[in-house]
């Protein structure tokens, strides 16, 4: 059986260079440069390896080093595979981030997907005492992020610093792994986690990770009918049948 294609990813931009009158809480004179994404790191969801993509290794950053169509149009292309696209803070980042150098770069919408924010799970389902990523992994025991030394790797990337741009590919890529970990913590958790089953017919497939290895727990009751409960021994996630196991029919009186 196939399942729905899941694309865990991360982008990584450059700031924007303005002027400024001080250090502190200023409004900018003007800006020199506006951002643009210098890389980013996919990983499709059950693959061994993440893999990453900067501006470098593509032929438009030998004449202009702020050019990333060739970046974002690899990115979109991904997208565009995707059944669902994970990210952490994605919904309001890297999707809209990504979204912003598309159609700058005159590309047009990827083809529709639905969008898993971990930041948004582990807020909506828990309490911890910080849900940024590097410290859900700790946390959660599942890893932690790439020290990159603060701002000196971006300036160095900005700079075309061969060492700051092999560690910021290095950062990118771990962002993506401990991602995955994150979300497959989270992902028994999740009551709204979309469906990855295609449109088999089977019903007794796990439709959050899209598992066999299930069985019967009890049942989930509404006001007219009565549901199978599912326990998936894989994820640890819940479900429920699609089909009722029986009506309850109303009772009529006079």
């Amino acid at each position: 059986m196939k399942n729905k294609k899941i694309l865990l990813y991360d982008i990584e931009t450059s700031p924007n260079i303005s002027a400024v009158w001080g250090k502190y809480e200023q409004n900018t004179i003007w800006n020199e440069q506006e951002w643009y994404m210098l890389s980013f790191a996919y990983k499709w969801l059950g693959e061994k390896k993440a893999h990453v993509y900067s501006l470098p290794m593509f032929d438009a950053y030998k004449k202009d080093k702020c050019d990333d169509s060739s970046l974002v149009l690899m990115l979109h292309t991904l997208m565009d595979l995707a059944d669902v696209v994970v990210g952490h803070n994605s919904d309001k980042f890297d999707n809209r981030k990504a979204n912003a150098r598309f159609i700058f770069n005159g590309i047009e919408p990827p083809s529709s997907y639905r969008s898993i924010d971990t930041l948004k799970v582990a807020r909506r389902y828990f309490k911890f005492d910080s849900n940024k990523l590097n410290d859900l992994g700790e946390h959660l025991n599942v890893g932690k992020k790439v020290e990159t030394g603060g701002y000196k790797l971006w300036k160095g990337c900005l700079e075309n610093d061969k060492k700051s741009w092999k560690l910021m590919e290095k950062y990118n890529i771990q962002d993506v792994e401990l991602l995955e970990q994150v979300y497959l913590r989270l992902r028994p958790w999740m009551t709204n986690h979309p469906s990855i089953r295609t449109d088999t017919g089977i019903e007794h497939i796990c439709p959050k990770c899209g598992s066999t290895d299930i069985h019967k727990e009890g049942f989930k009751y509404t006001k007219v009918n009565t549901f199978q409960r599912w326990k998936c021994d894989s994820c640890r996630g819940w479900s429920q049948s699609r089909i009722p196991e029986k009506e309850i029919k109303p009772v009529i009186t006079n």
